[in-house]
This record gives structure tokens, sequence and C-alpha cells, in this order.
């Protein structure tokens, strides 16, 4: 009788995500093969769909995860934009990034090939949906949207936080297009699967600090590593100076609560910690505006109980004090809500606990008072890299050292006198940042440039016209612009 143990048998989120990735895999073509106007009018469709469902969506969501109404519409919208977009820049062609060196034997050092690059399609991607944005960093979100323009088929793990409407989603999409390029998987087991399994050949993931190096560990670890591109935790400070105090003050602090307390402090680009000189006055105003924000729940009890550990870390500082009015014990988390919560501490203090400056997820913000100039610069450096990095100030009295304070703090997206919440879906919009704000500061994961994660380069040398991808050829049948010996050849439409 052997003494091994009998093989057991994978979990069924498990197989499920393994079914998902072989699909993507063999769909492959299906994407990638279209003509660019076939492929942006797939785009097209599907925001036409999301268009046209927008009252299911918005019912089936609100009912799901807790989030308001105008916020889901505004997220249908945003859903439809995107694709709309991506669309846009399939159908151009400009993100093949073209490039093509003629031969030439007089060239120096040596003679020079037909030289023809392009970028393709990277493969089949898995996508993990965020808890924070059901619809527009979901099944249809823009790390879908992007991989679908690109040409590759996504297998996309939905949030525990909102599985039916992830489902709806997922049908919707289905039914137009190609079957196997898009794929949905649910349960905690398949989001591992998915980045162990050797179909997949990247990842987009939005969420916390703590999973998403988990799973970026894994992808790293694989006999074959594969790009990850988490979007993980971010402060962004927000730096109030003298002068801005002194024209401004009152509009500040109401505007920070505002963008603090939107969607209950639970987006990626929520103003964490705001620096303002000792002395501002301010304190009565922030107490008043953020005790008048009502008590609401947050996304799920993962989130809040997260919240909690880290706001209790914060307010139990001895140097920290609480200067909202009410108690950020019982009274401020209750189990099934919260209400906003602000701290103050002194510049001095952070700089002998920086354990002080993290991402607290929800609506709660540090302010953080400094002496002088030399007492902010001496502190900003420990301001963990981030999404934003904002400063109000008083143009011209103030723009050498907005230029100090704004390279002080490594961003994605440098901020004078506005708000980070509110992220743009535009071709130059940058929504990433060095660790630990994402997992890849090269890259985004909004706007038009997203789809560049989702794609390679490849250089043909020396090939004939029947041997070359139709962006290649001699003639340029798609009229997609192209570098030429460093010339940009823009043909006519």
């Amino acid at each position: 009788m052997s003494s091994s143990s009998p093989q057991q048998e994978p979990a069924p989120a498990v197989r499920a995500a393994a079914d998902a990735a072989e699909r993507a895999a063999a769909a492959t073509g299906l994407l990638a093969d279209l003509a660019l106007q076939e492929r942006a009018d797939l785009l097209r469709s599907l925001a036409d769909s999301v268009k046209q469902h927008a009252q299911e969506l918005v019912s089936v969501g609100s009912h799901e995860t807790g989030l308001t109404p105008a916020r889901l519409e505004s997220e249908v919208r945003r859903t439809e934009v995107q694709l709309r977009m991506f669309a846009d820049i399939v159908r151009s062609g400009a993100f093949l990034d073209v490039t093509v060196d003629l031969p030439d034997p007089k060239a120096i050092p040596a003679p020079r090939p037909d030289l023809r690059r392009m970028l393709v399609p990277i493969g089949p991607v898995a996508v993990f949906s965020a808890s924070n944005f059901p619809l527009a960093f979901s099944v249809l979100g823009g790390d879908t949207a992007s991989a679908l323009a690109a040409g590759c088929p996504v297998v996309v793990k939905a949030h525990e936080g909102h599985p039916r409407l992830s489902t709806l989603t997922a049908e919707l999409a289905s039914a137009v297009l190609p079957a196997g390029t898009l794929s949905l998987v649910q349960g905690r087991e398949a989001g591992p699967a998915l980045v162990r399994d050797s179909h997949i050949r990247a990842v987009g993931f939005t969420g916390s600090t703590a999973g998403g190096r988990a799973l970026f560990d894994m992808a790293c670890a694989r006999p074959d590593p594969i790009p990850f591109y988490g979007e993980l935790g971010s402060l962004n400070p927000v730096i109030v100076t003298a002068a801005a105090l002194a024209d401004r003050g009152e509009r500040v602090a109401h505007d920070f609560v505002a963008s603090l307390t939107f969607s209950q402090g639970q987006l990626c680009t929520k103003p964490g910690v705001l620096f303002l000189p000792t002395g501002h006055g301010l304190e009565a105003q922030l107490a008043a505006e953020a005790d008048a924000v009502p008590a609401a729940p947050m996304l799920g009890q993962w989130i809040h109980e997260g919240y909690t550990s880290a706001l209790a870390a914060l307010a139990g500082h001895p140097h920290v004090r609480v200067i909202t009015g009410r108690s950020a014990t019982a009274d401020t988390l209750r189990h099934d809500a919260v209400i906003p919560t602000l701290l103050s501490v002194s510049a001095e203090t952070v700089r002998s606990a920086p354990e002080l400056l993290h991402e607290c997820f929800g609506p709660a913000g540090l302010i953080v008072e400094y002496e002088s100039r030399e007492d902010l610069l001496a502190t900003l450096p420990l301001v963990p890299p981030s999404l934003t990095t904002t400063v109000h100030g008083r143009e011209g009295t103030d723009d050498e050292l907005a230029r100090l304070m704004l390279s002080a703090v490594p961003a994605g997206r440098l901020l004078w006198n506005s708000w980070p919440t509110g992220v743009a879906v535009t071709q130059a919009m940058h929504h990433g940042g060095p660790w630990p704000a994402t997992t890849s500061p090269l890259h985004t994961s909004v706007g038009g440039t997203a789809i560049a994660r989702w794609l390679r380069p490849v250089v043909y040398q020396n090939m004939p016209d029947a041997l070359l991808p139709a962006p290649l050829r001699r003639d340029n049948p798609l009229r997609v612009p192209r570098m030429i010996n460093g010339v940009m050849e823009q043909p006519a439409a």
C-alpha cells in the first residue's frame, strides 16, 4: 500500500480561475488580430451598453454597496467615458508607437538595416476590482478598458464587496465581446491562482498595500515573473503656506474637509495630511465642519476594521490631539458607521515619530502644524511617496518655496491651489507614484497612457511587407502616425 496521501482537489474558485485563464489564452488572437477600427467599435459598443443599462447598474450597486445613487451615476458615466476614450485612442493608432529607421549603408558606426518597431499586446491580463469604485475600477473599469484596447483578453477577479454588480456588468460585456475575451471569477482563492497561472501575462490591481504587496511578490516569484501594476496606499499631503493662509484660510479649511470626507474618505487620492502654519486659527472651523458631516457606513466591515485600527493608533499617540468635537473612541466609531475625525500634531513630533505619517483609509485627517519654513522643509521628506502632492500658496510670493515643497514628496501628480480628489479621465492624466503609492511608478491606472501597461515592443529587421503587421508596412495601409528616421509622419485621414 502506498504511503502517499491522495491529491487534494483544488477549490472551486481556483478551478474557475484556471478555466478562465485558459479561455483567455485561447482567445488571445480574437482581439489582437482585429483591425483597429473593429476593436474601437467593440469598445464603443461596451460604452453604449453601460449607458443603456445605467439605471439597472445604479440600482444594483446602491443596494449592494451602500453608495448613493448620485455617486454611482457618476461612476457609470466615468466608465462609459473611459471606454469611449480608449476607443478613440485605438482608432488613432498612435498608441502603437510605430518607429521606422530606414536602411542606410553609410550609417555610423556601421551600416544600418531596415528596422521597424511597434507595440503589440502582452497577452491575457488579470484585473482585480477595487472595493471603492464598483464600476469605474471594476469589471469594465479603467484597467479592463485599457487592456481590451491594447488587444488583451481580461480575467477579472471580482471584489467581495459587490459580487452581484460585478456579475451584471460581466453579463453586459459578454453580450458584446468575443467569447473568452472577458471572464469573471469570484472568491478570495481565485486571486492568487490568477497571479500564478502561466497563461496570465500581466496583472492590474487596486487595493490595500498589504494585499497588493503579497500578490506582487507572487508575480515576481513565478518561474516566469510577470508585470504587476498595483495601485496601493497614499497619504496625498497638502501644504498650506502662510501667504495662502492669510489670503483664504477659511476657504482652504472648508475645501479640505469636503475633499477629506467625500465618499467617506474612501478614495485613493483623499488628502490624508494637512500642513498648516502654527497658530493658523482654523481649528474651530475645521472641527465644526467635520462634526457637521453625518455618520455613514463604510464600504464593508473589512474596511471599517482597518480604519478603526489605524485611527486608534493615531489617536493613541500621547502628543496627538483629537480636535473634532466627538471622541475618537466609542462615540465616533460605531459598528455600522463612522463620522470624520481630525487630529493635530506638531511637525517636531512627526520628526520624532514618522510612523504617524501613514494612510488611514477613511474620513480621518492629520493636521501637522509647522513653526517655520525650515521646520516644514525638515519634515516633508518623511512623508511617504504618494499619488499626489498639493501646495496652496500665493503665486509670485511662494514660487521658490512651492518648488521645494513639491519636490520634497515624490508623487505622480503635483497640484497647485486645488484638491486631489476627482481624477480626470484624460489623455494627460497620470494616476501613479513611487512605492508605496504603486508598484510601478512608470505607469498610470487612469488616463490614455494606461494602455502602455499591456503592450510590449517588437522590432522587425529587414522584413518583407508580407511578413509585417499592417502598421509597419511600407504603404501604411492603416494610416497610423509613424516616426520615420526621427521625423514624425502624420498621414492624412
